[in-house]
């Protein structure tokens, strides 16, 4: 839900289940799709939310990529499903601030190899700033090349999605696209509002062919126009 909008908008309300998506990328063997759990923990929103992810991973292991909630506790639980990495924001930013002691338990319970950092950011007063709690809290953190060095030794990937532009089908954040073309000490993938096959040109262009994209609500599965089966049979990147 976006903070100056108290009404939640459903983009897409899917038939199919979790598993039914994660056998579709296996079965076009599109990697590092993300299975992200919205509901807070200890709800029992949050427990329907976690069999539907645990039947996407086990759906397809070693392919999927989980987030929500994660921390040292319960990220071997998700590996152990199949999950190939684990997605990180909020153990790591607590209460609008960096916690490098929280940074290095995660890299210690589940090793660097599967750890990725999301550092999804919205812009405020011309600087992007990680946020975290569903996009909601602000953190103290510019996202930055300085920032991004500097995490990067710690993860696997990075993800970052362009909160502005997430979910409107209006074109890419062209800015944070090629922030991250500059960091090559690990990968990263953008997220948010890619809409045609000319964001993904675009960027493949600002992003030096290093960037990689996900695609979302845009896409035909999910009630967008974008076909699925074009997409994955002829674009790299996670869809």
């Amino acid at each position: 839900m976006d903070e100056r909008n108290s009404h939640v908008k459903e983009n897409y309300v899917s038939k199919s289940d979790a598993a039914y998506y994660a056998s579709l990328y296996r079965d076009n063997a599109l990697s590092g799709g993300h299975v992200i759990i919205l509901n807070p923990k200890n709800t029992p929103e949050y427990e329907m939310s976690k069999k539907q992810a645990m039947s996407a991973l086990r759906a397809y292991p070693g392919g999927m990529h989980v987030g929500g909630g994660i921390d040292p506790d319960n990220a071997e639980e998700f590996l152990n499903a199949g999950a190939s990495h684990v997605i990180v924001t909020s153990y790591v930013f607590k209460n609008g601030d960096v916690d490098m002691k929280a940074l290095d338990e995660m890299v210690s319970a589940v090793g660097r190899s599967h750890l990725v950092l999301d550092l999804s950011a919205r812009k405020q007063n011309d600087r992007f700033i990680i946020v975290t709690d569903r996009w909601q809290r602000y953190t103290s953190l510019e996202l930055n090349i300085r920032t991004l060095n500097e995490f990067a030794g710690y993860c696997d990937e990075f993800l970052v999605h362009a909160v502005d532009v997430e979910g409107r089908s209006m074109g890419i954040d062209a800015e944070i696209v090629g922030m991250l073309s500059v960091v090559s000490a690990c990968p990263s993938t953008y997220a948010g509002g890619v809409h045609t096959y000319d964001d993904i040109a675009l960027i493949d262009m600002l992003g030096n062919g290093k960037v990689n994209f996900t695609v979302g609500s845009a896409l035909d599965i999910f009630g967008g126009s974008m076909s699925f089966e074009e997409l994955s049979s002829g674009f790299g990147g996670h869809v």
